[in-house]
């Protein structure tokens, strides 16, 4: 059975963000992911973390000016220094967490940017980041996000972020393959998951396409579902939707699956 984990940038946004490691465990989950924790000591976190036996599946790394609309860096000239300082932070707070995956967002393309330039950028950044965390035992990620929600976000498919992964090299860089930003940008999921799962290092879900509970819209997640546990997947699910109302109340979707597959198991 997938093992899931509570995006708690996303859920539980009724109390303040500590309080949500509290909430998740209560709710049955065994690990949780966010965004960005940069707000909040490392060490907090990781008191919450221990406090609750919660594991710490995934973060990003910082992001860049939000306010202007950045989203990471990884893929801009000129900012390759910026970009291993705040993989430098990153590590510091995934040390504390014991986290063993991060991601490094690509970046928004300027306009008239050289496209080639970018990828060379992008490519150059994940070698050296990708090797600097590997004696760490830490898995380096990238994402592919749809143009709807990122737009002009550098890396859009799932082919072309595994033709990045082939082009570095490094065995400890690997795909988040989120099944909402897919489903909107290509489709096809089934076949897209059977095709990439080997270099596929974490998967996010959410309904579509309103980013809701993964009960709602056109995805078929149980399905989804069990098609990673008969491909093998042993990674985590990372629970990245906006609950429609409250986060306890929309997790029926998540008790409905449990009990099938107890109900499986004792048969």
């Amino acid at each position: 059975m997938p093992r899931f984990a509570a995006n708690l940038s996303l859920m539980y946004t009724e109390v303040p963000f500590l309080e949500r490691f509290a909430a998740a465990a209560a709710d049955g989950f065994d690990a949780v992911e966010y965004l960005f924790p940069y707000e909040f000591d490392a060490d907090e976190i990781a008191r919450r973390l221990r406090d609750h036996r919660l594991t710490q599946a995934l973060f990003n790394l910082p992001p860049g000016n939000q306010a202007i609309g950045e989203r990471g860096m990884a893929c801009l000239p000129g900012r390759e220094a910026e970009f291993a300082a705040n993989l430098e932070t990153a590590l510091r707070y995934a040390e504390a967490t014991v986290c063993q995956r991060l991601h490094a967002m690509a970046g928004v393309v300027p306009e008239g940017a050289d496209r080639a330039r970018l990828h060379a950028t992008y490519v150059a950044n994940l070698r050296q980041a990708a090797a600097r965390v590997a004696p760490l035992g830490i898995t380096l990620l990238i994402e592919p996000l749809n143009g709807r929600d990122a737009p002009g976000y550098f890396l859009t498919t799932q082919q072309q972020a595994h033709d990045v992964v082939a082009e570095v090299g490094a065995p400890n860089l690997r795909v988040q393959m989120d099944f909402y930003h897919c489903q909107i940008s290509e489709g096809d999921l089934t076949r897209r998951l059977e095709r990439h799962l080997p270099g596929v290092g974490h998967i996010q879900i959410a309904g579509v396409p309103d980013r809701h509970e993964p009960d709602d819209g056109e995805i078929n997640h149980p399905h989804l579902f069990r098609r990673l546990d008969e491909l093998g997947y042993t990674g985590f699910v990372g629970c990245e939707y906006r609950p429609r109302a409250g986060t306890s109340a929309g997790l029926g979707w998540l008790r409905r699956w449990r009990e099938q597959q107890a109900s499986k198991a004792s048969a």
